[in-house]
């Protein structure tokens, strides 16, 4: 065979070659195919579904008969079917429906234009601006970090109630709890913390509250000044509760993002009973036993996962302290959420429904909470300072009945006589208006000097008596 016949040849095999490459490029490159199933059954807030393959925790859509289709998230799975958990009204929704799945995991564009915006559980603005455009996305349900390369709390962070400041500190990184009865002022209080503190970014989490209670918020609690620096996500109580999981997920993930930006991140979530709740929905929905008063075991499952998002990022991030508020149902401190939360959380603020009945705001019940950082962002003075008070509160509280009744007598112990005279000026100094903003700074003044005051009111008497 001649040269110019083997030059022939190999230009043709290569030609093809590059056509055959080519073409498995094309085959690659087409989407995969989808695989449709149909909707068999729906029960309560449950949708079955057959013919469809699809990861827990990944995304359908769900057709229904006038062309809308309903967004919904796989739950679970029983031999061919799947259990679908929707997000939305399931309105039109006709059997033998169109079920296509979507993607594994679900992606949020987050940024700076968040900022002062009112959103909703997917992302969407509530309060009537343009799309969230967002300079990143973000996963709902990111890896966790790795405990070992979490910074440690070491520094306070000014939250501008003198109350917490000074008795109950709160660490830059540190995860505390807020149980309270309902109408004892929580929203109030967090409102409080949204405007005063020092924190650069504030991220509100209204998960399964009243939709009059989020306008309010928004409008009179947070206000313009407030929501300048602050992200609102809302998932009121008529939401299904597969959207307030995604509020509450949503909130944290927004939260991390900014804590990567190496911000510090106020997180405050009302209510994570909320959050409980509907997993609650979801759980006995699908066919999980109810173990504690109701609440099935994935309930204590997915509360430490929410929770322990938060907190500090490795060295180089910033940090997200996080306020999560507990309904503590009828007054009940042993409520299982409430136990709960107090075993996973690194402190908890107890509200008094008798301080908020006798006009005492914020009511918070120095006596029940504690902070577990306090060795951490204090020093040995007001830690000292802090137990004088606690001393002094306690000792008058465990003779109110005596005092209310005119029992105790005046000199027969000297600790209670000094408890007594300090008493007014306590209340006074653990009372904040609303509007009152109060530094850290201004908060351990005020604790130093009535920490000194009720030492020189207990030693008055021994001196006396030398």
């Amino acid at each position: 065979m001649s040269a110019a016949a083997d030059t022939v040849r190999q230009s043709s095999f290569g030609t093809v070659g590059r056509r055959l490459e080519q073409r498995l490029r094309d085959v690659e490159a087409r989407p995969a195919l989808v695989v449709e199933g149909v909707l068999r059954r729906t029960v309560g807030l449950t949708l079955e579904a057959e013919g469809v393959s699809a990861a827990v925790g990944a995304h359908c859509e769900v057709l229904a008969d006038d062309g809308r289709s309903v967004d919904a998230e796989v739950v679970g799975f029983a031999g061919e079917r799947l259990f679908l958990m929707p997000a939305e009204d399931l309105h039109g929704i006709a059997p033998n429906a169109r079920v296509i799945p979507g993607p594994a995991t679900r992606h949020i564009p987050v940024g700076d234009d968040m900022l002062g915006r009112v959103i909703d559980g997917r992302g969407r603005p509530l309060d009537g601006g343009p799309r969230i455009r967002g300079d990143a996305v973000v996963n709902l349900n990111p890896e966790p970090l790795n405990p070992l390369s979490r910074q440690p709390i070491s520094e306070p962070l000014d939250v501008g109630v003198r109350a917490i400041n000074s008795m109950l500190p709160v660490g830059r990184g540190q995860r505390m709890g807020l149980f309270a009865g309902s109408g004892v002022g929580k929203s109030m209080l967090l409102g409080m913390m949204t405007r005063f503190t020092e924190a650069d970014i504030i991220v509100v989490g209204l998960i399964g509250e009243r939709g009059r209670e989020v306008k309010e918020f928004v409008d009179e609690t947070l206000g313009a000044e407030g929501l300048s620096r602050a992200i609102v996500v809302a998932s009121p109580a008529d939401d299904p509760p597969l959207m307030r999981l995604q509020g509450a997920a949503l909130a944290t993930a927004v939260a991390e993002y900014f804590r990567d930006q190496g911000k510090r991140v106020l997180l405050l979530m009302d209510s994570l009973t909320r959050f409980a709740q509907a997993q609650r929905e979801i759980a006995l929905a699908i066919g999980e036993p109810p173990a504690t008063k109701g609440y099935p075991p994935s309930v204590f499952a997915k509360l430490p996962q929410l929770v322990e998002r938060a907190g500090n990022g490795a060295a180089g991030s910033g940090s997200i302290t996080a306020i999560y508020t507990v309904l503590a149902e009828g007054d009940d401190q042993n409520d299982p959420i409430v136990d709960a939360a107090r075993a996973i959380l690194d402190g908890h603020i107890v509200l008094s429904r008798s301080l908020a009945e006798a006009g005492h705001y914020p009511a918070i019940d120095v006596e029940a909470s504690v902070t577990r950082a306090m060795m951490q962002i204090t020093s040995e003075t007001q830690r000292e300072q802090v137990l004088t008070l606690r001393q002094s509160i306690s000792s008058y509280q465990q003779n109110a009945d005596l005092l209310a009744i005119g029992a105790y007598q005046p000199g027969a112990n000297p600790e209670v006589d000094a408890a007594i005279a300090l008493w007014p000026d306590v209340q006074a100094f653990l009372r904040q208006r609303p509007d009152e903003q109060v530094t850290r700074a201004e908060s351990l003044d005020g604790l130093a000097v009535l920490a000194g005051r009720g030492a020189a009111d207990n030693a008055a008497p021994t001196g006396a008596a030398g």
